[in-house]
């Protein structure tokens, strides 16, 4: 029997529902639609699948619209504008029409479209200029990240590397007795996202019991978090009941415990923890659990000063106005995000914490930015002796 071998499409469709259908054949090709619905989530899609032959973002998305998405996509994947860019409406709309044609958006499609005209149009666009990337033309990526300076990486080295010397005994003893006092192993490590969409492992001491996730729905209206915000409704709601709540899968940082959500705030954070350890109780106070987080630096995924290593789920909820700025720096075991929060002796809002991490990627881009570093290291030693509320 013949075999037929049929060239490959790839499109990334930005959306909230993955209403097409994958794979599809179509004149002699091979088309695989990946749904996505964050700037974030659609980054690792392309890291690890090279450039789209095309691209269909809602007009409408979570907090975000398919305008801002493909200004995001311009600036980071394609500034030549050679991947097709389609927007899928819900309705007809003249303004939308006249805004996608000032964009250089290729097409504006209503719903229902079926994928084939779409396929039809990426070809046909292909046909038309030779250089569109379709087929696997052209899979280079070449998006903006943050390169860390000489005397920046220079610091980063030398001090995480002696900081390991001199506190590994310490490290040890504490180390014995997490595994002394509670089953599991001494470290926690999660995943956490610095700059240029790069996720890797964070390294902290345990400081919870091993069974902490278990425990939120239980503890939910101990939340600080949900108190601020709903001041009026805390304690009288447990976590499903809440609208737009949801566990995460299986996981509790262990400086808050996590909690995935559809809202502004994704985290959950409870006045003395009940599910700390007793001597996990000590190292977080102190701060003695972000030790480990020396070898992220040594490592280069983190920096002794930067934003705030984000857990992937809140990665996720962060739009492309977010990620524009917060691209331009590392993760970091200090920051202005840390500094602020323990001048004021309060728990920060999710968008201050943005602001903060947004404000800093200005910084990181000044010629000059090691010396901000220094200051921003030097108002952290008197920070570290304030009540920890971070």
């Amino acid at each position: 029997m013949e075999t037929i071998n049929l060239a490959k499409l790839k499109i990334l469709h930005v959306g909230v529902d993955p209403e097409f259908i994958s794979p599809v054949t179509f004149e002699g090709y091979k088309v695989e639609i990946h749904t996505t619905d964050n700037p974030f989530s659609a980054s690792q899609w392309i890291a690890e699948n090279g450039l789209p032959d095309g691209v269909l973002c809602e007009s409408k998305l979570t907090g975000d619209n398919g305008f801002d998405f493909f200004d995001f996509w311009v600036d980071q994947f394609d500034a030549e504008k050679k991947v097709p860019f389609f927007i899928l409406d819900d309705e007809k709309n003249q303004e939308t029409l006249i805004k996608a044609q000032e964009k250089g958006i290729n097409e504006v499609y209503i719903k229902p479209t079926p994928i084939e005209t779409i396929i039809s149009r990426i070809l046909t666009l292909k046909k038309n200029d030779p250089g569109t990337n379709v087929a696997g033309i052209s899979r280079s990526i070449s998006y903006t990240s943050y390169e860390t300076p000489f005397f920046k990486r220079t610091f980063d080295i030398v001090s995480a590397s002696i900081g390991l010397l001199l506190l590994s005994p310490l490290l040890l003893i504490f180390i014995i007795a997490i595994r002394l006092e509670s089953k599991g192993k001494a470290f926690y490590i999660t995943k956490r996202v610095g700059s240029g969409y790069n996720v890797f492992d964070f390294y902290k001491l345990r400081s919870m019991y091993t069974n902490a996730d278990k425990r939120l729905q239980e503890l939910s209206h101990l939340n600080q978090y949900l108190k601020e915000a709903h001041p009026s409704t805390s304690g009288k709601h447990s976590l499903h009941e809440k609208p737009g709540w949801h566990q995460s899968q299986g996981e509790a940082t262990e400086e808050a415990g996590t909690l995935k959500m559809n809202s502004e705030n994704a985290s959950v954070r409870f006045e003395n923890d009940p599910r700390h350890t007793k001597i996990g109780h000590i190292i977080w106070k102190s701060g003695i659990d972000r030790w480990p987080q020396l070898i992220n630096v040594l490592k280069g995924d983190m920096s002794f000063v930067g934003n705030r290593p984000l857990p992937v789920y809140e990665a996720e909820l962060l739009t492309t106005s977010d990620w524009k700025k917060r691209l331009y720096a590392p993760a970091g075991m200090t920051g202005l995000w840390k500094i602020e929060v323990r001048r004021k002796y309060k728990a920060m809002s999710s968008e201050a914490r943005k602001d903060l991490d947004n404000k800093y990627a200005e910084i990181a881009k000044k010629n000059h930015s090691f010396w901000d570093d220094m200051w921003i290291i030097f108002r952290t030693i008197p920070a570290i002796f304030q009540k920890k509320n971070v």
